[in-house]
C-alpha cells in the first residue's frame, strides 16, 4: 500500500522568523489519524530567517536528526556540544534522559531550511548524545545514499533505532531503485523536483509518501529531483 500526502494536506505556518510545513502531527497541529509511521513522529521542512532560532528547550526519549538544505545551522546544547551544519551536514541528538538545546541561523543574510525529524529510540531512558557527519553531495547523483543508519560510518550519522535514511538525487528521465527486507515501511519525502510512483501516483516539492507491504521501489524523475527515502520497522 502507497499512501500520498500531498503538500497542501501538509499543516503549513509561517510565524515570520519560522516558516514552513509539518507532515505528521506536531504543536499546534493535532490530527489524531496523523501522530506517527511506525517509530517516526516528526518530519518538519523549516526555514528560519537570519539571525533567528529556536531558544534553548527540552528534549527526552527521542532522536532528532536534522539535515541541512541549504544555509547554515548551529547548534549548542547542555552537553557542552557546539557546531554548524551546512548542505552535506547531519546532525543527531539522542535526548535520552534529558537534554537541553538550542538551533540558530548564525547568518546575518541567508536562511537556512532543514528538514528536522523526530524518532522514538529502541530502549527509552539512555544517555543523552550528540553527534554530527557529513556526506559528499557528490555522491547523491543518481543513487540513495545512506546518511543515517544503526552503525556510524565515514559518511553515516549512527542512530538508536533500526531504521535508515537515505538521500538521493536523479535527473529528469532516470530512476532510484530502492529495495529493503520484507514486513518494513518505507518513508518518503520529496525536497525538489517530480517523482512518479509505481503505482503511477506523482509526488511534488513537499508531498510525503507512506509505504507498506512492498519491499522494492523504483522512483521515476519527472524533472531534476532531490528526494529523501527512510528505511523503518
Amino acid at each position: 500500500m502507497i499512501k500520498v500526502y500531498s503538500a497542501a494536506s501538509a499543516h503549513r505556518f509561517d510565524h515570520g522568523w519560522l516558516k514552513g510545513s509539518h507532515s505528521f502531527s506536531f504543536g499546534e497541529f493535532y490530527d489524531p489519524d496523523n501522530t506517527a509511521f511506525g517509530p517516526m513522529r516528526v518530519c518538519n521542512d523549516d526555514t528560519i530567517a537570519p539571525g533567528r532560532g529556536f531558544g534553548a528547550h527540552p528534549h527526552s526519549d527521542m532522536e532528532i536528526v536534522s539535515i541541512v538544505l541549504s544555509g547554515r545551522l548551529r547548534h549548542e546544547d547542555n552537553l557542552g556540544n557546539v557546531a554548524e551544519t551546512e548542505f552535506g551536514g547531519v546532525q543527531r541528538m539522542s535526548a535520552g534522559t534529558g537534554a537541553i538545546h538550542t538551533e540558530h541561523n548564525p547568518s546575518d543574510t541567508e536562511p537556512v531550511r532543514l528538514l528536522q525529524l523526530w524518532f522514538m529510540p529502541r530502549t527509552r531512558g539512555t544517555a543523552p548524545s550528540y553527534t554530527t557527519g557529513r556526506f559528499d553531495p557528490a555522491r547523491l547523483e543518481g543513487r540513495l545514499l545512506p546518511v543515517v543508519a544503526p552503525e556510524r560510518g565515514p559518511e553515516i550519522v549512527d542512530i538508536a533505532q533500526d531504521m535508515t535514511i537515505f538521500l538521493g538525487r536523479a535527473v529528469t528521465g532516470r530512476e532510484l531503485a530502492f529495495e529493503q527486507e520484507e514486513g518494513r515501511r518505507i518513508f518518503i519525502y520529496l525536497i525538489e523536483g517530480q517523482v512518479k510512483l509505481p503505482d503511477n501516483q506523482v509526488l511534488l516539492p513537499g508531498d510525503s509518501a507512506r509505504v507498506e507491504g512492498v519491499s522494492r521501489l523504483a522512483l521515476a524523475a519527472e524533472a531534476d529531483t532531490l528526494v529523501m527515502v527512510i528505511d523503518l520497522p
